[in-house]
This record gives structure tokens, sequence and C-alpha cells, in this order.
């Protein structure tokens, strides 16, 4: 019997050529969606028939209401080794294997220094002036040397914006509500005292948790005006961290210099949202991941995911 696979949120129409899909046939047939779904009675009727769901990290929300009405799907595979839009309880429960694969962190560091380059020299404003014939050169750039970056989190990319940081001439401080001073100081970084003292004192503040009960809201109105008007705030991790009305609010009235940000609580961001709008925020379309070479993990190893499931013997399960 061949089974039917559908990958979804294939946003760039590259899923089918970025690993060897065609080592599934003809036991697996394949079909990508590229445009978001967002009605649910649509992506019901587009997945009912699936047997195998190959997803990309928190693109499509797989909630127990939606596996309910997918009663043929018996494989689902995300892109990384974690996705908190995935019911994991009420996937198992259905009897749902659900597996992983592996991802690369220099992508999401690259677009996070991307974002703060651009913001520094005014990358989007000059450029547009430059395509509209505006004026030649109408801001005034921050150089980076000598400034303080704010590590909120001090993991596998913390580490990475660290070093590339110290190569710019940057001071990096680092807080978490575990982080000590030896192990700041293992990659050159100095602890700050608080996590007040820390937005009190950085140019630059980026965020680099993993979204928890613990870490939700991390960064609310008070933190926010505790930041010098000077600072920009950067968030490639998850929006969740942040208080998002209150940063939109922070930003309306110049209580920050601006926002580098990559990730919202509703994606695609709505055509209304302030974060579309606002002059002094560089937006960026979730892309921390989406590089030709994280393509090629996730979607190779999705195809692994998949022989292993065949052969009975699934890896990488969550």
């Amino acid at each position: 019997m061949t089974l039917r696979c559908i990958i979804l949120d294939d946003y760039q129409n590259v899923a089918l050529t970025q690993a060897g899909w065609s080592i599934l046939k003809p036991a697996v047939e394949i079909t990508a969606l590229h445009n978001p779904i967002l009605q649910q009675d649509r992506l019901v009727e587009l997945l009912v028939d699936a047997d195998i769901l190959v997803i990309m990290r928190e693109r499509t929300p797989i909630t127990a209401a939606l596996l309910s009405r997918l009663p043929k799907l018996k494989l689902l595979v995300t892109s990384g080794m974690r996705n908190a839009a995935v019911d994991l309880p009420a996937a198992k429960a259905q009897g749902v294997t659900v597996c992983g694969t592996g991802s690369g962190s220099d992508a999401p560091v690259e677009l996070t220094w991307a974002l703060i380059l651009g913001l520094a020299r005014h990358l989007t404003v000059e450029n547009r002036s430059i395509r509209n014939s505006g004026p030649w050169q109408s801001t005034l750039g921050i150089g980076l040397k000598g400034k303080t970056l704010g590590l909120i989190g001090l993991g596998k990319i913390g580490q990475r914006m660290a070093l590339i940081a110290q190569a710019f001439g940057m001071k990096v401080t680092a807080w978490s509500q575990n982080l000590t001073a030896e192990r700041a100081a293992e990659f050159n970084v100095e602890l700050a005292e608080s996590k007040q003292a820390l937005l009190n004192n950085s140019d630059f503040v980026s965020l680099h948790l993993v979204l928890s009960d613990r870490s939700r809201g991390i960064i609310s109105a008070q933190d926010l005006a505790a930041m010098k008007s000077t600072a920009f705030l950067i968030n490639t991790s998850r929006s969740g961290l942040v208080d998002q009305a209150a940063l939109v609010e922070a930003l309306n009235h110049r209580q920050i210099a601006g926002a580098g940000l990559d990730v919202f609580d509703h994606e695609p961001l709505p055509d209304n949202h302030p974060y579309r709008h606002l002059p002094n925020v560089l937006a960026t379309p979730h892309l921390g991941y989406v590089t030709d070479d994280n393509y090629g993990i996730y979607f190779n190893e999705a195809i692994e995911d998949i022989q292993a499931f065949i052969a009975g013997q699934p890896v990488r399960e969550l």
C-alpha cells in the first residue's frame, strides 16, 4: 500500500529539490504545499488522507483538535528536535509517531547579526532612499566597537553571538536565571549582576532562550523601561519571550531606539500589525533557520525518519 506524505509550509517551493525524495518511491507518494493554510477546515480537507506529515517547526500548529480530524495520520516529522506547536501528548494518545531532525545553529546567529547591523547602519532607510531617488545619506550610523551587547541566554546560539561580538570589539555581558560567572567566563563574557543591570547598561539586547513557562514574558514593560533610550532589542528566538503590547508601546513612544524582530505571535504577520509600519522596527518573516544548509539537514533527515518508520525502527523520536 502506498503511503501518502504531505510536506506543509514549503514557502520557498524548494523542499522537493533539497533532498533525494525519490528514494522513497514507490512506497511513498509525496506532495508539497507552499502557502500558509490558516482556515482549519481547509487544512483538514487537504490533510485528511495523509499518512505522513512533514512540517517546518512552528509554522502550522498541530493541535489536539487538528489531530483528532486526521485519523489516517501515522507519522509526523518536524524540523528540529523541539516543536512547541505540536501537541505531543495528543499525538501519542492517537498513536502518531513524532520524529525530529538535526538543525544547525549558524543560520540564526547570522540572521541576528544581520538585524543588528541593519539597525545600527539604518540599511533599510538608506536603501529605500537610493531606490526612490531620495536624499544621499540621511542617517548617522552607530558603530559597534566599544558598545555593549547584552545576551539574555548564553546557550549554543548565545555563545556564538558572544564570539562574533568580541570580533567587532564589543563588550559582552550575559544573564539568565541559571547562568553562573564561571560559565560566562568560559566565553570571555561578563555575568551581569541581574537582568535589570544588563538592560540598564546594554546598547543591544539580544534574546536567546527557549520559550517555557519560566521564560515567557521575561521582557516586560518594566524591563523595556529599564533599557537605554538609545538601545535596541533583538529577538530571533520566540515572540512569547517579550510582552508584545508593551514592546509596541515602547517603540511607538521611542522609549527604546528600535527593535530587530524575526518572530511573532501570529505568523504570517497580519497586514495591519504595527510591526509592518513602525519606522524603528527591522522585521524579517521568521527567517532564522531558513538557509540552504539547514533545509538540506531538515529534509534529508526527514527522509531518514520516514525510512526508519517504514522499517519499524523509528529514529529521533520526540
